[in-house]
């Protein structure tokens, strides 16, 4: 009896254990309806327009033009990258693709998602997609790892026909994120996110100081040391020392001598 209460409480406590981490594991970021989403892109990686997370951005342009925005992404997030090119009536085929830089500008690759596609000569649109992988809260210096930081996308045609260049085109983009959780946790992190600085701001009885970013992510940059591994471990550590307790409880008598009735 007693070792099947120490169990109940056990799996209560397993229970509350993980409703949070379970929560932590859906998507981070959410449609948003806000109706200040940009409306126009930047033509450098200087003048990139800054979007958020979840924002669909849209901008119009020419064939042959440079469009480029930034977003945020955050430790443990793997962030998805998708845009559509709504092209003239009457066109030549054109090939699109869309790249990602991070705040080194180091270009990161597509773990999948058709990063460039070619419309047949009068197709209406093109569909692009890229699926980062996740973002480490540290990595070696040598490495190209996907790093916490202001990230850059760049959406081009590729190839055009002279008779192709100039026409107006329109662009949608859109930037989600699956927080994947302790499964990409690492032990580092990184003193201040890839923030390119991109202005200076006065402040009132001060110097001019640089202005890293604008935007950032919802809750902040995190600090890189908690994740919902910790959790788990805890929970680990709880089970071990439950089991230990329980295989005591059912083995403690086992090396006594029966009991013999006196004068048999």
């Amino acid at each position: 009896m007693r070792i099947t209460r120490v169990l109940g409480a056990a799996l209560l406590t397993l229970g509350l254990a993980v409703s949070p981490a379970a929560a932590d594991s859906t998507p981070s970021a959410s449609p948003s309806e806000d109706a200040s989403a940009p409306t126009e892109a930047g033509t450098s990686f200087r003048t990139a327009t800054e979007i958020e997370q979840g924002q669909t951005a849209t901008a119009s342009g020419s064939t042959g033009d440079y469009l480029y925005w930034s977003f945020p992404a955050d430790a443990g997030q793997r962030p998805t990258v998708g845009a559509t090119v709504k092209l003239p009536q009457e066109h030549a085929g054109q090939t699109w693709q869309v790249d990602v830089y991070d705040g080194l500008r180091r270009r990161q690759a597509c773990q999948y998602g058709a990063q460039t596609r070619t419309a047949a000569p009068g197709t209406a649109s093109v569909q692009l997609a890229c699926v980062l992988r996740t973002v480490r809260a540290w990595s070696e210096p040598w490495a190209n790892d996907p790093l916490p930081g202001t990230y850059y996308v760049r959406l081009t045609v590729l190839g055009v026909k002279t008779a192709d260049l100039g026409l107006p085109v329109d662009a949608e983009l859109r930037v989600d994120s699956k927080d994947v959780g302790g499964s990409a946790a690492v032990d580092g992190w990184l003193a201040e996110p890839l923030v390119p600085g991109v202005a200076v701001e006065p402040k009132a009885d001060e110097e001019d100081s640089a202005v890293l970013s604008s935007i950032e992510p919802d809750d902040g940059w995190a600090s890189g040391w908690w994740s919902d591994r910790w959790v788990w471990t805890a929970i680990g550590g709880a089970l071990a020392a439950l089991a230990g307790i329980g295989g005591y409880a059912l083995t403690r008598g086992a090396g006594r001598p029966s009991r013999v009735p006196p004068g048999a």
